[in-house]
């Protein structure tokens, strides 16, 4: 049976937990923070999301995890079959990564730990997240999910790495991503009502305190 390393807390890795859930591939999961030697040992980085495979491979980056069970679970497809289709997939993924999540995730010590941000990197932050809700707007369809009527990866993906500038944005920018984007509140609402968003989204709320006791800890031993 696959493991998946990790922390319910962490976006990236209920991107893949999602995946998992969708598809109905059996797995376990291991509680592990960053920077532990049990995670090292797993991924190279020390990056969560990890996975052990059925046959004891270790993997890691949620792309690559995504990439895997794809290939290894091709039950219940969550990627079109149509080459052109799965690159559009593909390209709503990688926008909602690098204009999204990535960007906003700049802003996050602000407010995991009160650390001060300068105004110009929160123009930084704020010019590439208007690059990501200007590339949503022209790639997306919400008819009624991102990419058209099936469900996709592009709709797990999109739905976790917005949770960093829905986060970020109205405490450090003064700004909801959501009106940002037509279509994206409605689409938002939708994908919270299935119900393995919301089994990922009780996981989490139920690891948070342990989550936060790891930050404060680590913010403790940065000093």
């Amino acid at each position: 049976m696959l493991t998946l390393h990790g922390f319910s807390a962490s976006n990236y890795y209920n991107i893949v937990k999602h995946s998992l859930l969708l598809k109905g591939v059996p797995f376990t999961e291991h509680l592990v923070y960053p920077g532990s030697p049990e995670l090292l040992a797993v991924s190279p980085a020390g990056k969560v999301p990890a996975m052990t495979t059925e046959q004891g491979t270790a993997l890691s980056e949620s792309s690559v995890l995504l990439e895997y069970i794809e290939d290894a679970y091709p039950n219940k497809p969550l990627l079109p079959a149509d080459p052109e289709q799965r690159a559009r997939v593909r390209q709503v993924m990688k926008v909602a990564e690098l204009y999204l999540e990535l960007a906003a995730r700049r802003l996050l010590p602000a407010v995991l730990a009160n650390a001060p941000v300068s105004d110009a990197v929160k123009g930084e932050v704020r010019a590439t997240l208007d690059k990501g809700t200007a590339s949503l707007t022209q790639l997306a369809q919400f008819s009624p999910w991102v990419c058209g009527e099936e469900l996709t990866l592009a709709d797990i993906y999109l739905r976790y790495a917005l949770a960093m500038p829905k986060l970020v944005g109205p405490s450090q920018l003064q700004w909801d991503i959501l009106p940002a984007v037509p279509g994206l509140a409605e689409w938002d609402a939708r994908m919270a009502e299935e119900p393995v968003s919301k089994q990922v989204d009780a996981d989490q709320a139920a690891n948070m305190t342990d989550f936060m006791a790891y930050v404060s800890k680590a913010i403790q031993r940065a000093k």
